[in-house]
Parts: C-alpha cells; sequence; structure tokens
C-alpha cells in the first residue's frame, strides 16, 4: 500500500521561503521519477517540478519557478524548497509518485497522489 504524506506548507510573505516534504511510505524516491505539483482555486492542477533519480539524477522545472525553487530527494523523502515565493504562488501542493516504474509523474497521469500542503503567499 503506498502512501505520500505532504508537510511544511503555510502561510509567509512574499519574498519568503518554504521547505515541503514529502514522506513515502510503500515507495522508494531515489530509483524513481517523482514530483511536485500545484493547484491553485478554480485552476487546473500543474506540473511544479519532478525529479528523476533512476540513471543520474535530471530536475525539470516549470517555468514560473526555474530559479526559485529546488526539487530534491534524501533517505526517501521528496522535498521542494521554494524561495522568492509570489502571491501567484499560492496553492495546494501534491506530491506524485507514477504507478507505473519507468515513467514520470504528468499531472493527469496515474499517479499515487499525497493529501496536499497549503501554501499561502500574501
Amino acid at each position: 500500500h503506498v502512501q505520500l504524506v505532504e508537510s511544511g506548507g503555510g502561510s509567509v510573505q512574499a519574498g519568503g521561503s518554504l521547505r515541503l516534504s514529502c514522506t513515502p511510505s510503500g515507495y522508494t524516491v531515489g530509483n524513481s521519477c517523482v514530483g511536485w505539483f500545484r493547484q491553485a482555486p478554480e485552476k487546473e492542477r500543474e506540473l511544479v517540478a519532478t525529479i528523476d533519480s533512476r540513471a543520474f539524477t535530471k530536475k525539470v522545472y516549470a517555468d514560473a519557478v526555474k530559479g526559485r525553487f529546488d526539487i530534491s530527494q534524501e533517505k526517501n523523502i521528496l522535498y521542494l524548497l521554494m524561495n522568492n515565493l509570489r502571491d501567484e504562488d499560492t496553492a495546494m501542493y501534491y506530491c506524485a509518485a507514477p504507478r507505473r516504474y519507468g515513467t514520470c509523474p504528468a499531472a493527469n497521469g496515474e499517479n499515487y497522489w499525497g493529501q496536499g500542503t497549503q501554501v499561502t503567499v500574501s
């Protein structure tokens, strides 16, 4: 049984930082491609970043967060460090792991999802 548990969200002023964590059970992120997504009110869920650790580490970021966010994984915990936060970063953030090994998670893909952690920037 796979479970993903996010933590680290909260309220922060614009320009501030937060670090989100995703702790999986029943899933190994160190040899997989996993990622973070977000969904703002009345908007579709969108990719934030993925990290592929299957061979060599490859990170992919949405244009909106490039240079501000950093995705990483250590000791089977997935992290998202968010710097220089903006109002438009306000959303529910979810970590995701694909159900089918060998793929990377997509917003509308078949993934395991966490319950989400709210980030509010004001």
